[in-house]
């Protein structure tokens, strides 16, 4: 008799090990939702930290924290902070070069009534399953400020 399930189940382990790279993108992602100017920065001088030790990063933006994405931020975002007179935001574009990926919460806009044309160029908005596939991928770390 031939076993038409053992085929069956071979392919299936062969997708999702395909698929399963596709959440495998970052050794980090960052949550940023405090809107302490303080907290901000730490976030953005320990994720450079992490980036500087090789881990491939991502920042994900929500609530008060999502301000740090706006083209237009409040000041607290771009104010310069003690000790080295660093912005949370101009940390934000920094790690931006160094090809980090910075996208807002899902509900972030709407929430502003406003339209991604607000973001800073080359922030987007984060997709609710592939942020939760990026953040449950095995070997990530996901810190949250």
């Amino acid at each position: 008799m031939i076993n038409i399930f053992r085929p069956t189940a071979l392919a299936a382990t062969i997708s999702l090990a395909l698929v399963a790279p596709a959440f495998a993108e970052s050794d980090l992602v960052t949550v940023v939702t405090s809107e302490n100017p303080q907290t901000q920065l730490m976030a953005m001088v320990l994720t450079t930290q992490a980036v500087e030790q090789g881990a491939d990063a991502r920042i994900l933006l929500c609530g008060p924290g999502g301000d740090l994405a706006l083209a237009d931020a409040p000041e607290a975002a771009t104010a310069p902070q003690p000790p080295r007179a660093a912005s949370p935001q101009g940390m934000l574009q920094a790690l931006m070069g160094r090809g980090v990926t910075v996208e807002v919460c899902a509900i972030y806009l709407p929430g502003l009534g406003a339209e991604a044309n607000v973001l800073l160029e080359g922030i987007g908005v984060a997709q609710p399953p592939a942020m939760a596939g990026a953040m449950m991928a095995e070997g990530t770390r996901v810190w949250s400020f």
